[in-house]
């Protein structure tokens, strides 16, 4: 028979080996989690960014429409928005406007061709995001 002693000394070491397996494990599944959590909150920012420069694109082309339509208006060929207000604030929108005279019977009227493109962020980086919306209006009644 063995001394207590000795068996104590044998076996003492036993359950680090087990320990340090559990604890890798776990450590293991908190980087996973950490991730897709990241991974979806950064999913989430960018389809909200992705609504904003829509809006802010629909934005220019209502403006484009307004500057064509209205009583002594003139389409610019090309006009940039910087947007200030609420969630809109820090978008470029690029508004472009091509006239097109035509007749209808005794009248003549003019087309408007709008363009709009909103951009937020710089290209190439994580947070750039661009929209881009086109509309045809006309004064005909």
């Amino acid at each position: 028979m063995r001394p207590a002693a000795a068996m104590d000394r044998q076996e003492s070491g036993f359950a680090l080996i087990p320990a340090l397996f559990l604890i890798v494990v776990l450590g293991a599944l908190a980087v996973v989690a950490i991730r897709v959590g990241t991974g979806q909150q950064q999913a989430v920012t960018m389809s909200l960014q992705q609504a904003r420069a829509l809006s802010a694109a629909q934005t220019g082309i209502e403006w484009g429409a307004y500057q064509a339509l209205a009583p002594g208006g003139s389409c610019v060929a090309s006009t940039t928005l910087t947007l200030t207000e609420a969630a809109l604030n820090g978008f470029s929108v690029i508004v472009t406007c091509a006239a097109v005279t035509f007749s209808t019977g005794a009248a003549t009227n003019t087309s408007y061709v709008l363009n709009s493109a909103a951009t937020s962020g710089l290209y190439g980086q994580p947070g750039y995001v661009r929209r881009v919306v086109s509309g045809t209006y006309t004064n005909a009644t």
